[in-house]
């Protein structure tokens, strides 16, 4: 499942909701659109697929997106703080990655080269129907933009399949329009303030920088 596709092809692979949701309940790698950038997904504990296909050292770290706020925070393995559900419920479904404090499988996995003090965890849910669809269907994913590293991101079905040939995408197409931007980042610190690390496709929203 995590051999590196050929690449080249300019006939995108296509699979439908069903069919995708199997694919990557099965430990495959695919990509499916957002509100942002088309992602390149896996599940959580077969992440390390996603590293070779992008040609990505494994210190870079991944998101992880799903479509219930529950599920993901359920994956921090730690307590509950008011304000990180404040800022979900403003923020989700929405072009915004919350970064938390984590613990557990699904970080380790996710960021297997991270110190194990102090280590946290980006957290999103698209406001793209057909992304929600499928995350419904999966739970939630580990992923990131679809590119190799250093190289833009694909904006299109067409270019993925160009640089990742043979790796099935989301049907139907045309996919719906997206940002062409990556997500707003926010960081949660301890002393319950939110810094952004990244200022992406929305901007910083009242109680944040």
């Amino acid at each position: 499942m995590d051999s590196l596709p050929a690449s080249g092809s300019s006939l995108p692979l296509t699979l439908g909701p069903a069919a995708l949701a199997q694919h990557l309940v099965g430990g495959g790698a695919a990509v499916f659109p957002t509100d942002t950038l088309p992602a390149l997904a896996t599940q959580p504990l077969v992440a390390a697929q996603i590293w070779r296909l992008k040609q990505r050292p494994e210190g870079k770290p991944l998101i992880l997106m799903g479509a219930d706020p529950e599920l993901l925070f359920a994956a921090l393995h730690q307590p509950l703080q008011p304000s990180w559900l404040e800022m979900a419920a403003r923020c989700w479904p929405g072009a915004v990655t919350l970064v938390l404090p984590a613990s557990g499988p699904i970080v380790e996995a996710l960021q297997p080269s991270a110190p194990k003090q102090g280590i946290s965890l980006g957290l999103r849910i698209p406001a793209c129907a057909p992304a929600l669809d499928l995350l419904r269907r999966t739970g939630p994913l580990a992923t990131t933009s679809a590119n190799r590293s250093g190289e833009p991101p694909c904006r299109t079905p067409v270019e993925v399949a160009a640089v990742f040939g043979g790796l099935p995408i989301l049907a139907p197409l045309p996919w719906p329009s997206m940002e062409g931007q990556a997500s707003t980042v926010l960081r949660w610190h301890p002393d319950d303030r939110w810094e952004v690390l990244r200022r992406g496709a929305v901007m910083p929203i009242n109680g944040a920088p």
